[in-house]
């Protein structure tokens, strides 16, 4: 019990104990004793108020204590950044010292670059007369070979094309040989002396045959297998050039690829007779392709 209750009951035994006590007295008593209460109310609200501003005083302590852990991070970090910066500076200063070495080195070496660009344009140069050259020659070949062949033959029997440095005539198997053998035909023959007609004209060329078959399995007592076959004809056709339109054997070559190289699948019909041909390829002689390339035929 706190002190003003034991005020309020001691004075209240007086007045039961008393008679003699005025009712002055008891309400003077009655006025202290709600002055108290009064005070112990307004007391009650003080503490309340400062234990609130207590607890705010001990929440934003802790608001602090985050706040300067935070900020002790981010200095940390601000610290490693500037680490970072100083660690690059000095990698840039050592590139720069580098570039400089290298820029002193490539000053020193451009008098030499220059030269060596100025021969390769030279080179180019050449390469570039003797492609045009190159492909002059045979466009001048293929029209005269088109023109010559065109009279009195199937187009397709006679296929003529120009594939890089080389003019070529592709040759069907039905018109050059006689049917599962490797004799030419009277036909061929006059095919035969139309294009010799065109090779004496370019006695800088050599002439290549080769011989291609199908996948049909071709084998006797002459004939082991289709490479045999392939090689067979294109002697034939070499053969023939030489002795019937007097070409000079050692611009000649015969070449057999078998069933291999195919132009076209070997399921059908129509791709095993493509594929059952004769090739001459019209090409200029090794000398005569590194003359096109001799420096001194550079042109100014």
């Amino acid at each position: 019990m706190n002190s003003f209750g034991k005020i309020f009951l001691l004075l209240f035994a007086i007045a039961m104990t008393s008679s003699c006590v005025s009712k002055k007295v008891l309400e003077g008593v009655q006025s202290d004793l709600e002055k108290a209460n009064a005070d112990l109310g307004k007391c009650g609200q003080d503490l309340n108020t400062y234990m609130a501003k207590l607890s705010a005083c001990e929440q934003e302590k802790a608001n602090i204590k985050s706040a300067n852990s935070v900020r002790a991070e981010q200095m940390q970090d601000l610290r490693d950044q500037i680490e970072d910066l100083k660690k690059q500076r000095q990698n840039q200063v050592e590139q720069v010292g580098d570039l400089t070495v290298l820029s002193q080195s490539a000053n020193s070496n451009i008098d030499k670059t220059l030269s060596q660009l100025a021969a390769k344009d030279k080179y180019i140069q050449l390469i570039q007369a003797a492609k045009t050259k190159a492909d002059s020659i045979n466009l001048a070949l293929a029209v005269n070979l088109k023109s010559v062949l065109a009279k009195g033959i199937e187009d397709d029997d006679v296929e003529v094309k120009v594939d890089k440095t080389v003019v070529f005539i592709n040759l069907s198997d039905k018109m050059l040989y006689e049917s599962g053998s490797y004799k030419i035909t009277s036909r061929a023959d006059e095919v035969l002396g139309k294009i010799a007609t065109i090779v004496k004209s370019r006695p800088g060329f050599e002439v290549m045959v080769e011989g291609y078959t199908d996948n049909v399995p071709m084998k006797n007592d002459c004939i082991r297998d289709n490479w045999d076959l392939s090689v067979l004809r294109s002697t034939s056709v070499v053969r023939a050039l030489k002795e019937q339109h007097s070409i000079d054997p050692n611009r000649l070559i015969a070449a057999g690829r078998g069933e291999y190289n195919a132009l076209a699948t070997n399921n059908t019909a129509e791709g095993k007779a493509m594929n059952r041909r004769t090739r001459i390829i019209i090409m200029p002689k090794l000398d005569q392709f590194y003359d096109l390339l001799n420096p001194d035929k550079v042109p100014d």
